[in-house]
């Protein structure tokens, strides 16, 4: 069997000092940076999912759960990457203990990429026919990375045409302080979008004005360049009912 131990040493046969230096940039593990204290080794994220490819039938549970802990970056997305693998593959029981690696790891997910990597693969799947009041939890945690886990577990939820849960935390994350977590729940509302542009629209129409610009922008990159204007000048507005939101329209000039 394998051990963490022999992971570790596939990937620092990989590492590359300037891959490091500007992964430590992008990722924000400079001081300050929402990945300070992290460390990277500078291994790309297809010779990870080699790495990955290669040893997740001989790494067990545990072994994979101490290299989540381990202190390189690529090591914690290379231990992710191998809990997808199993979950995709493992039985009922096997994936139940996967997605409580997960949740009771959730401080060393800690970057965006970590997160987006696991909870639409793991966490969201475990929970479309499952109780989903853990995503409440994490979206009202003061942990961002698990804000962040909770909008991008709907993911999974949007594939299968179920958006209840992205609309209901889009709501709860509307005003969220943390620009990682504004921009997931855009990204997540374009994502609904993609397969029903009303429902994004009677989701944005009565929020839009409101919610921080960088979600808006998130949300809406894919519409026509005038509609984005729209929305971006404010000129969108719902000509539904006050109980309901359906149709929408543009302001006229007389603001009629």
């Amino acid at each position: 069997m394998a051990t963490n131990v022999d992971v570790s040493r596939a990937l620092a046969s990989l590492a590359d000092p300037r891959r490091a230096e500007a992964s430590s940039r992008f990722l924000q593990m400079v001081p300050g940076g929402y990945g300070e204290g992290d460390r990277a080794l500078g291994v790309s994220v297809p010779d990870q999912r080699t790495v990955a490819a290669r040893f997740w039938r001989d790494l067990s549970l545990a072994e994979t759960t101490t290299l989540l802990t381990g202190g390189a970056h690529e090591e914690r997305l290379t231990a992710l990457l191998i809990l997808v693998r199993k979950f995709v593959k493992g039985d009922e029981p096997e994936r139940g203990r996967i997605v409580d690696i997960v949740l009771s790891n959730t401080d060393r997910i800690n970057n965006w990429d970590l997160v987006d990597s696991s909870a639409p693969y793991i966490v969201g799947p475990w929970l479309l026919d499952r109780d989903r009041s853990v995503l409440d939890r994490l979206a009202e945690s003061s942990l961002v990375w698990e804000r962040r886990i909770a909008i991008m577990a709907t993911f999974a939820f949007i594939k299968a045409g179920d958006f209840e849960w992205t609309f209901r935390l889009g709501d709860r994350l509307l005003h969220d302080p943390h620009d990682l977590v504004r921009k997931a729940v855009g990204w997540m509302l374009r994502e609904v979008g993609n397969r029903d542009r009303a429902a994004e629209e009677e989701f944005l129409a009565r929020r839009y004005r409101v919610m921080p610009r960088v979600m808006l922008r998130y949300a809406i990159e894919k519409f026509e360049p005038q509609r984005r204007r729209d929305y971006l000048s404010g000129a969108v507005q719902s000509a539904g009912s006050a109980g309901g939101m359906g149709k929408f329209r543009l302001k006229t000039l007389s603001g009629s």
